[in-house]
């Protein structure tokens, strides 16, 4: 074993088409759900998707996390805006509770502590 342990994994689940997209939203009448829009492409968003990773603390079966590749999946993206009312961006966090975004946030105000907040309230 070296001096570095690897991270484990986050539990993302990925969003890849539209009927998924609204069993997701449908499921947020039980549990809010959170959909993260990442362009694979981008440095701002990829940082933005690892300062996340690092600091969430709420456990996915409580707590779902999907993940949108933004470059491969754009249409479901539009999609989003158009269901949730929340313009698009990238990077990208939506919270989504019975049905309706209760948070959203973009670039480097996505901020996990502060979800994780308004979700244990």
């Amino acid at each position: 074993m070296g001096f570095f342990s690897s991270k484990a994994t986050f539990p993302w689940i990925e969003l890849t088409s539209s009927e998924q997209l609204k069993e997701i939203i449908e499921s947020s009448t039980e549990k809010p759900v959170l959909l993260f829009k990442h362009s694979t492409r981008c440095s701002i968003s990829s940082m933005a998707k690892s300062r996340f990773e690092s600091n969430w603390i709420l456990n996915n079966e409580e707590f779902p996390t999907y993940y949108l590749d933004l470059i491969a999946f754009r249409a479901i993206s539009a999609e989003i805006a158009e269901l949730t009312g929340v313009e698009h961006q990238s990077p990208q966090a939506i919270v989504i509770k019975d049905k309706k975004a209760i948070y959203n946030a973009s670039h480097n105000g996505i901020d996990a502590k502060e979800i994780s907040a308004l979700l244990n309230d």
